[in-house]
């Protein structure tokens, strides 16, 4: 069955996390779900056993980074300091998982628009992923080179004391958002190839909600058990948005 989209202004960022989670067992897409979902399972849920192994020696190091005179903001300062461990660690490792990932996850949202279009793709099977893989890889890289000097400059922020400390975590959270709204969005558009800079664009017409996309993406990567399975959520809940917004701007039928 095809789907309908929402009426225009109807939909938001929340709308389509939320959809995220129904259409990964929606009928005929689940067997594309399994294998981006063994990767995240094994790489995060590994990485995040280390990383909870580690923070009770990290933390106190971190800690001792700040000024005397500022160890009256202890208080506040102790749970920012695992809030930036915690995004700065669940942003790498979701990188790093979708890098390895992105194949598949490309393959699901194919599927995925074919079934809510009604225009089912041909099932290419392991030949088809491997034959892409030199696009997605070049764009996987593309992608990190946007992300590398922007982190850069606001990891420098956690150098600052007081101040620095306190606004990194902040906008980092909202760089990442920004991050994984581009990173899961960006499947569909490339299955299209639509460049990276166009890709970019749409989004920001739609800014907002897409920061509220990525941000809820973001949240739920740094929770245990939900991260395990947050990858193919994230990748059906912006395929379903690139239908709904985009695709009739890009595809010419």
């Amino acid at each position: 069955m095809s789907h309908v989209p929402p009426p225009v202004g109807s939909t938001n960022g929340f709308h389509y996390f939320a959809q995220g989670w129904r259409l990964i067992s929606r009928p005929g897409i689940k067997r594309y779900v399994v294998l981006p979902l063994l990767v995240n399972v094994l790489l995060m849920g590994s990485a995040f056993w280390w990383l909870f192994s580690q923070l009770g020696d990290w933390i106190p190091s971190m800690m001792s980074h700040v000024p005397s005179w500022l160890q009256w903001l202890s208080y506040l300062l102790w749970p920012m300091a695992v809030i930036s461990v915690l995004l700065v660690f669940s942003y790498l490792f979701s990188t790093i998982t979708n890098l390895i990932a992105a194949p598949f996850c490309g393959l699901l949202a194919e599927q995925l628009e074919g079934s809510l279009t009604g225009k089912p793709l041909p099932d290419t099977g392991m030949l088809g992923v491997v034959k892409d893989l030199p696009r997605i890889m070049s764009r996987e890289w593309r992608k990190l080179m946007y992300y590398l000097p922007r982190a850069l400059g606001l990891l420098l922020l956690y150098f600052i004391p007081g101040i620095g400390q306190t606004l990194a975590p902040v906008l980092w959270f909202l760089f990442s958002a920004w991050m994984l709204a581009i990173q899961y969005c960006d499947y569909p558009f490339d299955n299209h190839k639509v460049s990276f800079a166009e890709m970019r664009q749409a989004l920001r017409q739609h800014k907002t909600d897409n920061l509220q996309f990525g941000a809820l993406v973001s949240l739920f990567t740094m929770i245990p058990i939900l991260n395990l399975v947050i990858l193919p959520v994230a990748v059906c809940g912006a395929t379903a948005m690139w239908v709904d917004r985009y695709r009739a701007q890009f595809v010419r039928h």
